[in-house]
């Protein structure tokens, strides 16, 4: 017995959870506080950054460590084209900002548009020698691209603003915006993976020498996923630094460590698992905001009062949290498995097989 939905029926499902999902979404901005829509948002940002990084190393098998460097430059770009000609007057005081870049204004849409396509120029950029290597020293230049790029954030002063940073960055990303997105690169990647180019993608995971004896462009492939990984990556740094309405380069937040976070999220959700990347982001993020409790004074068993664990300490845990996941459970929640209409349909029937056989 063949089971598995029709074109039409998966269509009219996926609307009306999109419907559902849109619902909540609003009843979420209007009833949630401030701090608690922050997480869903961030829920959000961190989903769009777990799929396109899990579309480079899960899904086409590109160890890159360089996802923070096209997260910067998606950050910087979009802050840099919201923010109003009087706020870079006032915010670039070591040097002027340069003349091109001074009355450079535009919306949020293509802002974040923008900071999309540069991030997946720079992709292309890099990948285009980059991925002539592999293993190890490909995610050794890839790494080392994020940092150079973190370097010139740094000293680019007359565009950057240097170790100042951007301040005062509109507050632009809510539900809808971080939400909307998210349901676009959702769509678009799944689509991909779904497509003649995405079982090539595959293909050059499980055994490149293979798939170049099956006619397969290996660099073209690897370099399309790269792009468009980079694409969303800029999308997902506009959404997260007007979530943040600062960027520091200073800081990790935007550095290379925010690649390993990312690299955590894929691992626990699943490496190669469209599914397991949003599951992995929304734990990840849940996660990191319940630690924070930890660096807080709180009772040990109820009983004993302390002061807190010293400040960062639940990056330690979550270390010790990735560690043992990779030792113990490599596969991650939902391995290369996908949570589908089909599948899910399957799992009802066989359930309801069940409760007739009992």
């Amino acid at each position: 017995m063949d089971r598995r939905l029709s074109t039409k029926t998966k269509v009219i499902l996926t609307l009306l959870v999109i419907i559902v999902v849109a619902f909540l979404l609003h009843l979420a901005d209007k009833h949630m506080d401030a701090y608690k829509l922050r997480i869903l948002n961030l829920i959000a940002i961190y989903g769009i950054m777990a799929l396109s990084l899990n579309l480079i190393n899960g899904i086409t098998g590109i160890f890159s460590l360089g996802h923070a460097g096209f997260i910067l430059i998606g950050a910087y770009t979009a802050a840099l084209l919201t923010l109003s000609p009087e706020q870079k007057e006032m915010s670039f005081i070591i040097q002027p900002i340069v003349p091109w870049l001074a009355h450079l204004h535009t919306n949020f849409l293509f802002a974040t548009l923008a900071g999309g396509l540069l991030a997946a120029f720079a992709a292309f950029l890099v990948g285009w020698p980059v991925l002539r290597l592999s293993g190890d020293y490909l995610a050794i230049a890839s790494l080392g691209f994020a940092e150079v790029i973190r370097v010139v954030a740094l000293n680019a002063i007359s565009i950057t603003n240097g170790p100042l940073g951007l301040k005062a960055i509109p507050e632009y990303t809510n539900v809808w915006w971080a939400y909307g997105w998210l349901l676009v690169t959702l769509l678009f990647i799944g689509s991909l993976v779904s497509s003649s180019y995405g079982r090539a993608l595959k293909a050059i995971r499980e055994d490149r020498i293979a798939a170049e004896e099956m006619g397969i462009n290996v660099f073209k492939h690897q370099l399309l996923s790269f792009v468009v990984g980079g694409f969303f990556a800029g999308v997902s740094g506009s959404l997260y630094a007007h979530w943040l309405t600062t960027i520091d380069p200073r800081l990790t937040t935007l550095g290379p460590m925010l690649t390993f976070y990312i690299l955590i999220m894929i691992v626990l959700g699943g490496l190669g698992s469209i599914s397991g990347s949003l599951i992995g982001a929304a734990l990840f993020a849940i996660l990191v905001e319940w630690l924070r409790n930890l660096e807080e004074p709180f009772k040990l068993f109820g009983v004993i009062q302390t002061n807190g664990l010293p400040k960062g300490s639940r990056i330690l845990v979550i270390s010790a949290i990735f560690v043992a996941i990779m030792i113990f459970w490599q596969r991650g929640i939902m391995g290369r498995n996908e949570i589908t209409w089909d599948n899910l349909y399957r799992w009802f029937s066989r359930l309801r097989r069940g409760e007739k056989n009992g």
